[in-house]
């Protein structure tokens, strides 16, 4: 079990309030700040989520939230930010152990949002960006999990990071990535035992079929001009990019035993 040093908010602790960030009706994966929800709301939908992959029996799964309502996302993009939620050890800042799930994730850097980086959150914070109180969750299978156990806690994860972003990153091309397509390519060196980027992307493209962008070219355009969060440096013809549910149906398509589910607040 990882052993993780966290300077976070625990479990009863005040939520700081954030949203994540929009672009083209999507949402990117930077954390502004307003809170939609009061922070017991968010930590009971926390702590709920929480019970429900330790009753899956989850070491690791993945983890999404709706950064951005429902009506403002192009059809296919339900949920915005996608991450890791590994069972951890945690080092609280007064010294003591405990057991929690930890949310690894990749978040566009705040003074440069053509630009990300990797961290490391908790449940109650990785929903505290949420405008909507709806979790999605895929648990891999047992195999699937083990591998992604020792990849995440290896160097090779972050060599797996690529720091220039756009919000509508192409899964099949190297140059850009977003929280998605980092996940998708972190389960994808799982499955196919490789870092090797031109390999991992050949074999992203022989099995995974992305989400078609369903935005005007006009708009498109217009938004890679003015925004630096949207690049179609790495598209070709109609934008495609990764999304929750994209991922979702690859793992049921190569991974026999994992489960897909959503989360609703009591």
């Amino acid at each position: 079990m990882p052993n993780i040093t966290l300077q976070a908010r625990l479990i009863r602790s005040a939520v700081a309030p954030a949203a994540d960030g929009a672009s083209l009706g999507g949402s990117s994966d930077a954390a502004p700040a307003q809170a939609h929800f009061p922070p017991e709301q968010i930590i009971a939908f926390a702590e709920k989520v929480e019970k429900i992959l330790a009753a899956q029996g989850a070491r690791v799964a993945i983890l999404a939230r709706m950064g951005r309502p429902a009506a403002e996302v192009p059809p296919g993009m339900r949920f915005t930010h996608v991450a890791f939620a590994v069972y951890s050890e945690i080092t609280a800042q007064d010294g003591r152990m405990l057991t929690s799930y930890t949310t690894h994730n990749l978040y566009q850097l705040e003074n440069a949002p053509d630009k990300s980086e990797l961290t490391q959150d908790l449940p109650v914070d990785f929903f505290a960006k949420a405008c909507e109180l709806e979790a999605g969750i895929i648990v891999p299978s047992t195999e699937l999990q083990q591998r992604l156990l020792e990849l995440i806690a290896s160097p090779d994860y972050a060599l797996l990071h690529e720091p220039s972003y756009s919000v509508i990153a192409n899964p099949y091309n190297q140059g850009w990535q977003n929280c998605t397509g980092f996940v998708l390519d972190v389960v994808s060196a799982a499955i196919y035992q490789t870092i090797d980027p031109k390999v991992l992307k050949a074999n992203i493209k022989a099995h995974f079929e992305p989400q078609k962008v369903d935005v005007s070219p006009f708009k498109l355009k217009l938004g890679s001009l003015l925004v630096k969060e949207v690049s179609l440096a790495d598209q070709d013809g109609t934008p495609v990019t990764t999304t929750f549910e994209s991922i979702g149906r690859f793992l049921q398509k190569v991974d026999q035993g994992s489960v897909m589910l959503t989360v609703q607040p009591d």
